[in-house]
């Protein structure tokens, strides 16, 4: 028996504007008990309940590049580790982030367009930049 292959749906709550065209987020109505958790809850990180998704950003190739030039900025001490809330320098990560960006540039060379491949060596001459005043 072949086994059913499970996937997933996406669900789209937006709804379109009728003078833009555009889609736009449903603003959901709240009671004057939840403004006021709102507050309280403010305070406190607080993470999806169940069933209620998280919105993430469109994933594509500069999405992607953006994320791991995040994750260098993030080695290299200049971002706040979202978990702890410290900043702390590890260079040997940062590199190995370059060096995965570097690959990326190598293989997708002739694939991308025009910006993204300008996003790629941008992102790749900022990144090297800074690790060779990081270990000079």
């Amino acid at each position: 028996m072949a086994e059913e292959e499970k996937g997933f749906i996406i669900k789209d709550k937006r709804t379109f504007s009728p003078e833009t065209g555009e889609r736009e987020a449903e603003e959901p109505q709240e009671s004057i008990e939840e403004k006021g958790a709102e507050k309280e809850s403010a305070q406190r990180v607080a993470e999806p309940a169940a069933g209620e998704e998280t919105r993430l950003p469109e994933v594509n190739f500069s999405t992607f590049i953006f994320s791991l030039s995040s994750s260098a900025l993030l080695h290299f001490g200049e971002i706040q580790d979202p978990t702890t809330g410290a900043k702390k320098k590890n260079l040997p990560m940062a590199k190995h982030t370059i060096d995965i960006l570097a690959m990326l540039e190598e293989k997708t060379r002739g694939n991308l367009s025009p910006d993204e491949e300008q996003l790629v060596q941008n992102i790749l001459y900022d990144l090297r930049l800074r690790y060779v005043k990081e270990t000079e």
